[in-house]
């Protein structure tokens, strides 16, 4: 049946519910009216609150990227692999730690493989 196509305007949040914004290039092929995101995309997330302990204190350890896997293996966007609901984003910090999945809440009309 396929999984949704996630979009330049879905809500995508990390796990500590800082928003994430995709940079697409994708201007040509859209869903509801927006533009569908690719696995090549850059997806940037502002404003995270994720802190480790660092002896007595605290140092800031946002999630700044995401990095997404398993993408469509049938649906290409100007020769790059679609994102769908289905697709991990795995969110890093700026020293690429692994910070979690991310979650997205998209439209549901389209749907790819």
């Amino acid at each position: 049946m396929g999984n949704p196509l996630l979009h330049v305007s879905a809500q995508v949040t990390c796990p500590h519910l800082a928003k994430a914004t995709d940079a697409s290039t994708n201007t040509r092929v859209k869903v509801s009216g927006t533009a569908v995101a690719t696995a090549v995309d850059g997806w940037q997330i502002a404003g995270c609150p994720f802190q480790v302990p660092a002896g007595a204190t605290t140092k800031p350890q946002p999630c700044v990227t995401i990095q997404w896997s398993r993408p469509a293996t049938r649906v290409k966007v100007n020769g790059s692999f679609a994102l769908l609901q289905s697709s991990q984003g795995l969110c890093k910090s700026a020293e690429q730690i692994a910070q979690g999945l991310c979650t997205a809440v998209t439209q549901t009309r389209a749907r790819g493989m």
